[in-house]
């Protein structure tokens, strides 16, 4: 019996030699500029891309999106559970499916925010890689992105959409820009023009947009375990309501006020600090916390034009 397709792709083709780029959004339901940036991707492709092919997805995980959730309907993350299983509950399936996608391409991007929990430092991250040439690849690929901070991560941890591509040598990199409620239209131009400057680099599109000079950025590469991993980064030392006393983008000292958690039945307020110094590039956004949620996250890093390497 013939599987039912889960995912909607379009597929923008020059019908000329070159390069198949992949361009996903909506893996997580609540991360919607992505899915807006990708509709817009579409559209303007057709006018700006002169070689190769672009396969968008603009919706990756349908179930989620309409539980304005990053689970979907079966409670599963579809970046916890890449490659899949053609077989298993509607996320394993779905994860099947666009693992099979990012297997056809030469190159991929995977467009997120933070969703309605957090706010995200404009970024381009890519998982670190024991191929010297994807791993270069992939580096040019954040840089070329176009924002204002790149960041390369543990190399090991399974289950996401940039994992299929790691095992399968396809150079990819992952978006995180915005979060919260409402719309950021900043986010999704920066996400649309970031994209074809990506193209441009690769030769398959007319250059259209300004780079933004690798002077300007900063850049991070951290081989300690789960370094990517946001949800783990700053929990919360109580349940409560969280107070932020930074903003994204703010430059910490160690030991400087990060916020605070109050409990509105005890009256007790926890003052939270900050670990290192460095860079606010997550913040939760969420009010409402349990013990052991992510609060927020600091990029050790203070200077721009220089590449940061910490060992495992």
């Amino acid at each position: 019996m013939k599987k039912s397709t889960l995912i909607k792709s379009y597929c923008i083709d020059t019908n000329k030699s070159g390069p198949h780029v992949l361009v996903t959004a909506g893996v997580h339901g609540d991360e919607y500029e992505p899915i807006l940036a990708a509709m817009e991707l579409i559209n303007h492709l057709s006018d700006v891309l002169e070689s190769g092919r672009v396969t968008v997805v603009p919706v990756t995980n349908e179930t989620a999106y309409f539980n304005q959730s990053r689970y979907g309907e079966d409670g599963l993350d579809l970046a916890r559970v890449c490659p899949g299983n053609p077989e298993g509950t509607v996320t394993e399936r779905v994860a099947d499916q666009i693992s099979a996608l990012i297997g056809q391409a030469d190159y991929f991007v995977d467009m997120h925010t933070g969703g309605l929990a957090y706010d995200i430092y404009p970024l381009a991250g890519y998982m670190l890689h024991h191929s010297p040439t994807v791993l270069e690849m992939q580096r040019e690929m954040a840089l070329n992105f176009n924002l204002p901070l790149v960041w390369g991560t543990d190399p090991r941890p399974n289950g996401r959409t940039l994992s299929v591509a790691r095992d399968a040598n396809i150079p990819a990199i992952y978006l995180e820009y915005g979060g919260g409620t409402g719309v950021r239209t900043h986010v999704v131009a920066a996400y649309r023009n970031g994209f074809v400057n990506l193209l441009k680099s690769l030769g398959m599109a007319k250059p259209s947009v300004q780079e933004m000079a690798v002077k300007d950025k900063y850049w991070i590469e951290d081989h300690r375990p789960d370094s990517g991993h946001l949800q783990a980064k700053m929990p919360s030392p109580s349940e409560g309501i969280f107070i932020a006393e930074v903003e994204i983008g703010d430059q910490l000292v160690q030991g400087q006020v990060f916020g605070k958690v109050v409990e509105p039945f005890s009256g007790e307020t926890v003052p939270v600090y900050a670990g290192i110094g460095g860079l606010v590039f997550l913040l939760r956004k969420m009010v409402k916390v349990k013990a052991g949620d992510a609060l927020g996250g600091i990029m050790p890093i203070q200077e721009l034009n220089k590449r940061v390497t910490y060992e495992e």
